[in-house]
Protein backbone atom coordinates (compact mmCIF):
# COMPACT_ATOMS: atom_id res chain seq x y z
CA UNK A 1 0.00 0.00 0.00
CA UNK A 2 1.26 3.75 -0.30
CA UNK A 3 1.11 6.86 2.14
CA UNK A 4 -1.78 8.67 1.66
CA UNK A 5 0.82 11.65 1.99
CA UNK A 6 4.24 10.97 0.92
CA UNK A 7 3.81 7.71 -0.89
CA UNK A 8 6.06 5.56 1.97
CA UNK A 9 3.49 4.92 4.51
CA UNK A 10 2.01 1.49 4.83
CA UNK A 11 0.36 1.67 7.50
CA UNK A 12 -2.97 3.50 6.07
CA UNK A 13 -6.33 2.02 6.52
CA UNK A 14 -7.11 3.82 2.69
CA UNK A 15 -10.62 4.28 4.35
CA UNK A 16 -12.97 7.90 3.74
CA UNK A 17 -11.30 11.04 4.80
CA UNK A 18 -13.17 12.29 7.44
CA UNK A 19 -14.80 15.82 7.54
CA UNK A 20 -14.48 18.23 10.27
CA UNK A 21 -17.35 17.14 12.62
CA UNK A 22 -16.95 14.11 12.12
CA UNK A 23 -13.36 13.81 12.89
CA UNK A 24 -14.21 16.15 15.64
CA UNK A 25 -16.68 13.84 17.22
CA UNK A 26 -14.40 10.91 16.65
CA UNK A 27 -11.95 12.47 18.59
CA UNK A 28 -14.17 13.30 21.65
CA UNK A 29 -15.11 9.97 21.71
CA UNK A 30 -11.80 8.20 21.23
CA UNK A 31 -8.85 9.99 22.54
CA UNK A 32 -10.52 11.77 25.13
CA UNK A 33 -9.04 15.12 24.86
CA UNK A 34 -6.99 16.49 27.53
CA UNK A 35 -7.22 19.80 28.85
CA UNK A 36 -8.41 22.85 26.40
CA UNK A 37 -12.13 22.59 24.61
CA UNK A 38 -11.92 21.71 20.97
CA UNK A 39 -13.87 25.37 20.66
CA UNK A 40 -10.52 27.67 21.78
CA UNK A 41 -8.04 25.12 20.00
CA UNK A 42 -5.10 27.51 18.63
CA UNK A 43 -4.27 27.51 15.01
CA UNK A 44 -0.81 25.93 13.95
CA UNK A 45 0.81 24.51 10.79
CA UNK A 46 -0.94 21.33 9.66
CA UNK A 47 1.11 18.09 10.36
CA UNK A 48 2.04 16.49 7.01
CA UNK A 49 2.04 12.89 7.99
CA UNK A 50 2.34 10.34 10.71
CA UNK A 51 3.93 7.38 10.36
CA UNK A 52 4.02 4.59 12.94
CA UNK A 53 6.43 1.46 12.22
CA UNK A 54 6.13 -1.63 14.48
CA UNK A 55 9.23 -4.64 15.18
CA UNK A 56 9.92 -6.48 17.65
CA UNK A 57 13.48 -4.38 17.31
CA UNK A 58 11.77 -0.92 18.25
CA UNK A 59 8.94 1.25 17.16
CA UNK A 60 9.31 4.43 15.25
CA UNK A 61 6.91 6.94 15.14
CA UNK A 62 7.18 9.79 13.08
CA UNK A 63 5.89 13.53 12.46
CA UNK A 64 6.06 15.30 9.57
CA UNK A 65 5.51 19.02 9.36
CA UNK A 66 6.89 22.00 6.72
CA UNK A 67 8.15 23.36 9.95
CA UNK A 68 10.70 22.64 12.53
CA UNK A 69 9.28 20.76 15.29
CA UNK A 70 9.69 22.13 18.86
CA UNK A 71 9.09 19.81 21.32
CA UNK A 72 9.16 18.61 24.80
CA UNK A 73 8.79 14.84 26.11
CA UNK A 74 8.15 13.21 29.42
CA UNK A 75 8.40 10.00 30.61
CA UNK A 76 5.37 8.90 32.97
CA UNK A 77 5.17 5.48 35.04
CA UNK A 78 1.99 3.20 36.52
CA UNK A 79 1.05 3.48 33.61
CA UNK A 80 4.02 3.24 31.42
CA UNK A 81 3.23 6.45 28.87
CA UNK A 82 5.34 8.73 27.05
CA UNK A 83 4.49 12.40 26.69
CA UNK A 84 5.42 14.67 23.66
CA UNK A 85 4.39 18.64 23.65
CA UNK A 86 4.62 20.04 19.90
CA UNK A 87 4.44 23.80 19.71
CA UNK A 88 2.69 25.31 16.80
CA UNK A 89 0.83 22.39 15.45
CA UNK A 90 -2.73 22.57 14.47
CA UNK A 91 -4.75 19.70 16.36
CA UNK A 92 -7.46 18.54 13.87
CA UNK A 93 -4.11 17.78 11.51
CA UNK A 94 -2.77 15.74 14.00
CA UNK A 95 -5.76 13.68 14.93
CA UNK A 96 -6.35 13.15 11.22
CA UNK A 97 -2.84 11.65 10.88
CA UNK A 98 -3.71 9.56 14.06
CA UNK A 99 -6.65 7.48 12.45
CA UNK A 100 -5.70 3.95 12.28
CA UNK A 101 -2.08 3.80 12.36
CA UNK A 102 -1.40 1.65 15.89
CA UNK A 103 -1.93 -1.84 14.95
CA UNK A 104 -3.05 -4.29 17.91
CA UNK A 105 -0.05 -6.51 17.80
CA UNK A 106 2.07 -3.52 18.14
CA UNK A 107 4.99 -4.61 20.84
CA UNK A 108 4.99 -1.47 22.68
CA UNK A 109 2.02 0.74 22.09
CA UNK A 110 -1.30 0.35 23.39
CA UNK A 111 -2.61 3.73 22.27
CA UNK A 112 -2.07 7.00 20.71
CA UNK A 113 -4.09 10.08 21.89
CA UNK A 114 -4.11 14.07 21.62
CA UNK A 115 -5.23 16.93 22.37
CA UNK A 116 -4.84 20.87 23.16
CA UNK A 117 -2.88 20.86 26.32
CA UNK A 118 -2.78 24.44 26.21
CA UNK A 119 -2.75 27.51 23.62
CA UNK A 120 -0.32 26.53 20.56
CA UNK A 121 0.68 23.33 22.38
CA UNK A 122 -0.68 19.91 21.32
CA UNK A 123 0.03 16.81 23.51
CA UNK A 124 0.50 13.69 22.27
CA UNK A 125 -0.31 10.67 24.71
CA UNK A 126 1.49 7.35 23.33
CA UNK A 127 0.31 4.45 26.24
CA UNK A 128 2.66 1.95 26.14
CA UNK A 129 2.42 -1.37 26.71
CA UNK A 130 6.21 -2.07 28.92
CA UNK A 131 8.80 0.16 29.85
CA UNK A 132 10.85 1.57 27.01
CA UNK A 133 13.69 3.52 26.67
CA UNK A 134 12.79 6.47 24.46
CA UNK A 135 15.49 8.54 21.65
CA UNK A 136 13.55 11.38 20.25
CA UNK A 137 15.20 13.76 17.73
CA UNK A 138 14.40 15.84 14.71
CA UNK A 139 15.35 15.74 10.72
CA UNK A 140 16.04 17.85 8.61
CA UNK A 141 14.21 18.31 5.07
CA UNK A 142 15.94 15.39 3.02
CA UNK A 143 14.34 14.11 -0.69
CA UNK A 144 10.74 14.00 -0.73
CA UNK A 145 10.28 14.69 3.60
CA UNK A 146 9.71 17.45 5.11
CA UNK A 147 10.97 18.38 8.69
CA UNK A 148 10.12 15.48 10.99
CA UNK A 149 10.12 15.00 14.36
CA UNK A 150 10.96 11.04 14.85
CA UNK A 151 10.18 8.65 18.32
CA UNK A 152 11.56 5.73 18.66
CA UNK A 153 10.73 3.44 21.56
CA UNK A 154 13.09 0.73 21.89
CA UNK A 155 13.18 -2.23 24.81
CA UNK A 156 14.71 -1.73 27.69
CA UNK A 157 16.47 -4.80 26.89
CA UNK A 158 18.80 -4.50 24.53
CA UNK A 159 19.03 -6.06 20.80
CA UNK A 160 20.50 -9.07 20.89
CA UNK A 161 21.78 -10.22 17.29
CA UNK A 162 23.04 -13.56 18.67
CA UNK A 163 20.15 -14.44 20.62
CA UNK A 164 18.25 -13.48 17.43
CA UNK A 165 20.60 -15.63 15.39
CA UNK A 166 20.31 -18.87 17.64
CA UNK A 167 16.84 -18.35 17.89
CA UNK A 168 15.03 -21.73 15.67
CA UNK A 169 12.94 -18.88 13.11
CA UNK A 170 11.50 -15.31 12.96
CA UNK A 171 7.88 -14.67 13.94
CA UNK A 172 7.94 -12.79 10.67
CA UNK A 173 9.58 -15.39 8.11
CA UNK A 174 6.34 -16.46 7.08
CA UNK A 175 5.96 -13.25 4.36
CA UNK A 176 2.89 -12.74 2.95
CA UNK A 177 2.68 -13.38 -1.14
CA UNK A 178 5.46 -16.20 -0.72
CA UNK A 179 4.86 -19.73 -1.47
CA UNK A 180 2.92 -21.82 0.80
CA UNK A 181 5.94 -24.04 0.98
CA UNK A 182 8.09 -21.59 1.92
CA UNK A 183 8.34 -22.11 5.78
CA UNK A 184 11.18 -21.15 7.51
CA UNK A 185 13.15 -24.51 8.75
CA UNK A 186 14.65 -24.34 12.19
CA UNK A 187 18.12 -22.63 11.64
CA UNK A 188 20.82 -25.29 12.79
CA UNK A 189 22.77 -24.43 15.59
CA UNK A 190 24.33 -27.93 16.53
CA UNK A 191 27.26 -28.71 14.35
CA UNK A 192 26.78 -32.15 12.79
CA UNK A 193 28.23 -34.23 9.88
CA UNK A 194 27.75 -33.17 6.55
CA UNK A 195 25.11 -34.49 4.40
CA UNK A 196 24.56 -34.62 1.14
CA UNK A 197 25.00 -31.19 -0.92
CA UNK A 198 21.91 -29.69 -1.86
CA UNK A 199 21.18 -29.82 -5.54
CA UNK A 200 22.09 -26.52 -7.60
CA UNK A 201 21.96 -25.64 -11.18
CA UNK A 202 25.50 -24.50 -11.30
CA UNK A 203 28.22 -26.19 -13.77
CA UNK A 204 29.01 -30.09 -12.90
CA UNK A 205 31.79 -29.73 -10.47
CA UNK A 206 30.16 -26.89 -8.06
CA UNK A 207 26.91 -29.69 -8.06
CA UNK A 208 29.04 -32.79 -7.07
CA UNK A 209 32.04 -30.65 -4.55
CA UNK A 210 31.15 -31.46 -1.25
CA UNK A 211 30.86 -28.94 1.16
CA UNK A 212 33.63 -26.99 2.19
CA UNK A 213 33.15 -28.04 5.56
CA UNK A 214 33.41 -31.33 4.58
CA UNK A 215 37.08 -31.26 3.02
CA UNK A 216 38.79 -28.77 5.43
CA UNK A 217 36.66 -26.78 8.37
CA UNK A 218 34.52 -28.32 10.91
CA UNK A 219 32.14 -25.62 12.16
CA UNK A 220 29.04 -23.70 11.33
CA UNK A 221 29.72 -20.80 8.97
CA UNK A 222 27.43 -17.58 9.92
CA UNK A 223 26.68 -15.33 7.00
CA UNK A 224 24.99 -11.85 7.56
CA UNK A 225 22.38 -11.17 5.29
CA UNK A 226 21.34 -7.23 5.32
CA UNK A 227 18.55 -6.42 3.48
CA UNK A 228 18.27 -2.97 1.71
CA UNK A 229 16.51 -0.09 3.25
CA UNK A 230 13.26 -0.36 5.27
CA UNK A 231 10.80 1.63 7.48
CA UNK A 232 11.30 5.11 6.98
CA UNK A 233 13.73 4.65 3.36
CA UNK A 234 11.39 2.93 0.90
CA UNK A 235 14.81 2.77 -1.50
CA UNK A 236 14.30 3.33 -5.42
CA UNK A 237 10.59 3.20 -6.16
CA UNK A 238 9.85 1.35 -9.58
CA UNK A 239 7.36 2.60 -12.26
CA UNK A 240 4.78 0.35 -11.07
CA UNK A 241 5.29 1.40 -7.63
CA UNK A 242 7.68 -1.32 -5.95
CA UNK A 243 9.40 -0.15 -3.25
CA UNK A 244 12.55 -1.92 -2.94
CA UNK A 245 12.87 -2.38 0.70
CA UNK A 246 10.00 -4.91 0.35
CA UNK A 247 11.91 -6.90 -3.23
CA UNK A 248 15.13 -6.87 -0.64
CA UNK A 249 13.58 -8.60 2.52
CA UNK A 250 11.97 -10.66 0.60
CA UNK A 251 14.75 -11.98 -1.56
CA UNK A 252 16.83 -12.09 1.64
CA UNK A 253 14.41 -13.98 3.83
CA UNK A 254 14.18 -16.76 0.99
CA UNK A 255 18.10 -16.50 1.06
CA UNK A 256 18.25 -17.25 4.91
CA UNK A 257 15.98 -20.04 4.38
CA UNK A 258 18.20 -21.56 1.76
CA UNK A 259 21.08 -21.43 4.21
CA UNK A 260 19.57 -22.28 7.02
CA UNK A 261 18.58 -25.61 5.34
CA UNK A 262 22.48 -26.11 3.92
CA UNK A 263 24.49 -28.75 6.08
CA UNK A 264 27.55 -26.26 8.31
CA UNK A 265 25.64 -22.97 7.45
CA UNK A 266 23.34 -20.25 9.14
CA UNK A 267 22.22 -17.43 8.66
CA UNK A 268 21.08 -14.28 10.46
CA UNK A 269 18.91 -10.87 8.97
CA UNK A 270 19.79 -7.31 9.55
CA UNK A 271 16.54 -6.54 9.84
CA UNK A 272 13.59 -8.69 9.64
CA UNK A 273 10.64 -7.02 9.14
CA UNK A 274 9.93 -2.86 7.29
CA UNK A 275 11.44 -1.32 9.93
CA UNK A 276 15.01 1.00 9.43
CA UNK A 277 18.04 0.38 10.77
CA UNK A 278 21.11 2.52 10.46
CA UNK A 279 24.01 1.57 8.15
CA UNK A 280 26.35 1.39 11.12
CA UNK A 281 23.62 -0.93 13.17
CA UNK A 282 23.97 -3.09 10.27
CA UNK A 283 27.93 -4.15 10.18
CA UNK A 284 27.54 -4.01 14.14
CA UNK A 285 25.05 -6.52 13.78
CA UNK A 286 27.10 -8.78 11.77
CA UNK A 287 30.03 -8.41 13.72
CA UNK A 288 28.65 -9.29 17.07
CA UNK A 289 27.62 -12.55 15.51
CA UNK A 290 31.17 -13.01 14.47
CA UNK A 291 29.68 -13.43 10.84
CA UNK A 292 32.14 -15.36 8.31
CA UNK A 293 30.58 -12.99 5.30
CA UNK A 294 28.12 -10.15 4.95
CA UNK A 295 25.60 -9.78 1.79
CA UNK A 296 23.68 -6.68 1.40
CA UNK A 297 20.87 -7.41 -1.20
CA UNK A 298 19.50 -3.94 -3.05
CA UNK A 299 17.41 -3.63 -6.11
CA UNK A 300 18.60 -0.40 -7.47
CA UNK A 301 17.08 2.60 -9.84
CA UNK A 302 19.34 4.50 -12.15
CA UNK A 303 18.45 8.04 -14.27
CA UNK A 304 17.96 6.00 -17.62
CA UNK A 305 15.17 3.46 -17.24
CA UNK A 306 16.53 1.14 -19.67
CA UNK A 307 19.57 0.22 -17.16
CA UNK A 308 19.55 -3.52 -16.60
CA UNK A 309 21.30 -6.20 -15.66
CA UNK A 310 23.24 -7.63 -12.12
CA UNK A 311 25.64 -6.47 -10.59
CA UNK A 312 28.36 -7.17 -7.19
CA UNK A 313 30.10 -4.32 -5.32
CA UNK A 314 32.92 -4.21 -3.14
CA UNK A 315 34.85 -1.60 -0.45
CA UNK A 316 37.04 0.18 -2.18
CA UNK A 317 39.84 1.89 0.16
CA UNK A 318 40.83 4.68 -2.51
CA UNK A 319 38.18 5.51 -5.07
CA UNK A 320 35.46 4.40 -6.75
CA UNK A 321 36.04 2.24 -9.88
CA UNK A 322 33.23 3.59 -12.49
CA UNK A 323 31.21 6.96 -12.56
CA UNK A 324 28.54 4.82 -11.52
CA UNK A 325 30.05 3.25 -8.94
CA UNK A 326 30.73 6.24 -6.87
CA UNK A 327 26.96 7.54 -7.84
CA UNK A 328 25.33 4.48 -6.39
CA UNK A 329 27.60 4.14 -3.29
CA UNK A 330 26.79 7.58 -2.49
CA UNK A 331 22.84 7.15 -3.10
CA UNK A 332 23.06 4.32 -0.69
CA UNK A 333 25.08 6.09 1.45
CA UNK A 334 22.33 8.53 1.72
CA UNK A 335 20.03 6.06 3.74
CA UNK A 336 21.15 6.69 7.12
CA UNK A 337 19.66 10.65 5.99
CA UNK A 338 16.29 9.53 4.70
CA UNK A 339 15.50 7.01 7.17
CA UNK A 340 16.69 8.96 10.23
CA UNK A 341 19.33 8.70 12.57
CA UNK A 342 20.39 10.31 15.79
CA UNK A 343 23.54 11.87 14.59
CA UNK A 344 24.21 12.97 18.48
CA UNK A 345 24.06 9.36 19.78
CA UNK A 346 26.16 7.45 17.33
CA UNK A 347 29.03 5.38 18.15
CA UNK A 348 32.73 6.44 16.33
CA UNK A 349 34.28 3.14 17.47
CA UNK A 350 33.61 1.75 14.44
CA UNK A 351 35.03 4.33 12.55
CA UNK A 352 38.20 4.15 14.66
CA UNK A 353 38.40 0.92 13.79
CA UNK A 354 38.18 1.40 10.43
CA UNK A 355 41.12 3.77 10.47
CA UNK A 356 43.42 1.47 12.72
CA UNK A 357 43.12 -1.59 10.54
CA UNK A 358 44.10 -2.36 7.13
CA UNK A 359 41.14 -3.75 4.87
CA UNK A 360 43.35 -4.88 2.05
CA UNK A 361 43.24 -8.30 3.44
CA UNK A 362 39.27 -7.71 3.67
CA UNK A 363 38.92 -6.22 0.19
CA UNK A 364 40.69 -9.17 -1.26
CA UNK A 365 38.60 -12.20 -0.09
CA UNK A 366 35.46 -9.40 -0.66
CA UNK A 367 36.53 -9.55 -4.61
CA UNK A 368 36.63 -13.56 -4.67
CA UNK A 369 33.62 -13.74 -3.03
CA UNK A 370 32.15 -10.74 -5.28
CA UNK A 371 33.50 -12.86 -8.39
CA UNK A 372 31.75 -15.81 -7.30
CA UNK A 373 28.49 -14.90 -6.52
CA UNK A 374 28.52 -12.63 -10.20
CA UNK A 375 29.44 -15.68 -12.33
CA UNK A 376 26.10 -17.74 -10.48
CA UNK A 377 23.77 -14.22 -11.27
CA UNK A 378 25.04 -14.56 -14.91
CA UNK A 379 23.56 -18.03 -14.71
CA UNK A 380 19.67 -16.22 -14.71
CA UNK A 381 20.19 -12.81 -15.42
CA UNK A 382 22.17 -10.34 -17.41
CA UNK A 383 25.10 -8.84 -15.86
CA UNK A 384 25.31 -4.72 -16.09
CA UNK A 385 28.73 -5.21 -15.82
CA UNK A 386 31.03 -8.31 -16.05
CA UNK A 387 33.35 -7.63 -13.71
CA UNK A 388 33.38 -6.98 -9.77
CA UNK A 389 33.12 -3.16 -9.06
CA UNK A 390 33.83 -0.70 -5.96
CA UNK A 391 33.04 2.46 -4.19
CA UNK A 392 33.32 3.75 -0.49
CA UNK A 393 29.81 2.04 0.40
CA UNK A 394 29.43 2.59 4.26
CA UNK A 395 27.46 -0.85 4.59
CA UNK A 396 30.62 -3.11 3.14
CA UNK A 397 32.92 -1.35 6.17
CA UNK A 398 33.24 -4.22 8.25
CA UNK A 399 37.35 -4.42 8.53
CA UNK A 400 37.31 -8.17 9.03
CA UNK A 401 34.36 -9.73 7.55
CA UNK A 402 34.22 -10.24 3.34
CA UNK A 403 31.53 -8.26 2.07
CA UNK A 404 29.78 -7.70 -0.98
CA UNK A 405 26.34 -5.42 -2.31
CA UNK A 406 24.50 -7.09 -4.24
CA UNK A 407 22.29 -5.23 -6.89
CA UNK A 408 19.87 -8.36 -8.09
CA UNK A 409 17.96 -5.96 -10.85
CA UNK A 410 17.26 -2.24 -11.86
CA UNK A 411 14.01 -1.91 -10.22
CA UNK A 412 13.79 1.35 -12.05
CA UNK A 413 13.36 -0.86 -15.02
CA UNK A 414 9.85 -1.97 -15.64
CA UNK A 415 11.00 -4.78 -17.10
CA UNK A 416 13.16 -5.81 -14.39
CA UNK A 417 10.49 -4.66 -11.93
CA UNK A 418 8.29 -7.28 -12.88
CA UNK A 419 10.96 -9.92 -12.34
CA UNK A 420 11.71 -8.83 -8.83
CA UNK A 421 8.62 -9.44 -8.29
CA UNK A 422 7.99 -12.36 -9.34
CA UNK A 423 8.04 -15.29 -6.13
CA UNK A 424 10.15 -18.09 -8.89
CA UNK A 425 12.10 -14.84 -9.99
CA UNK A 426 13.01 -14.11 -6.31
CA UNK A 427 13.86 -17.74 -5.83
CA UNK A 428 16.24 -18.20 -8.39
CA UNK A 429 18.06 -15.09 -7.42
CA UNK A 430 18.27 -16.33 -3.96
CA UNK A 431 20.05 -20.02 -4.85
CA UNK A 432 21.93 -17.76 -7.61
CA UNK A 433 23.29 -16.05 -4.87
CA UNK A 434 23.88 -19.35 -2.38
CA UNK A 435 25.83 -21.06 -5.27
CA UNK A 436 28.47 -18.17 -5.08
CA UNK A 437 28.69 -18.61 -1.61
CA UNK A 438 29.20 -22.14 -1.51
CA UNK A 439 31.48 -21.61 -4.83
CA UNK A 440 33.65 -19.11 -2.64
CA UNK A 441 33.76 -21.39 0.84
CA UNK A 442 34.71 -24.24 -1.60
CA UNK A 443 37.97 -22.29 -2.45
CA UNK A 444 38.31 -19.83 0.30
CA UNK A 445 36.95 -21.96 3.93
CA UNK A 446 37.59 -19.89 6.79
CA UNK A 447 39.93 -19.98 9.72
CA UNK A 448 38.45 -22.82 12.95
CA UNK A 449 37.52 -21.01 15.41
CA UNK A 450 35.22 -21.20 18.63
CA UNK A 451 31.33 -21.06 17.19
CA UNK A 452 28.78 -18.16 18.40
CA UNK A 453 26.24 -20.84 19.58
CA UNK A 454 25.45 -24.53 20.12
CA UNK A 455 22.30 -26.03 21.41
CA UNK A 456 22.81 -27.54 25.07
Amino acid sequence: MRETTHGHDENSTGGPRLNRRALLKYAGATFALLVTPTGVMAAGSSLLALRVWPAEEYTRITFESRHKLVFRHLLLKDPERLVVDMEGVDLESVLLNLFGKVLDDDPYIRLIRAGQNRPGVVRVVIELKTEINPQIFTLDPVGEYGHRLVVDLYSTEPFDPVLALIQKSSPMDAAAGESANATAPATPVVEKPPEKPAASTGNAKARNAPPANDRKVKRLFTIALDPGHGGEDPGAVGQRGSYEKNVTLSIARRLKRKIDDTPGMRAMLTRDGDYFVPLAQRVNRARQVHADLFVSVHADAFVRPEARGSSVFVLSEKGASSSAARWLAQRENNSDLIGGINLARQDSHLARTLLDLSLAATINDSIKLGRAVLAALGDINTLHKGAVEQAGFAVLKAPDIPSILVETAFISNPEEEARLNDNTYQEKMADAILRGIRRYFDNNPPMQRTPVARAG
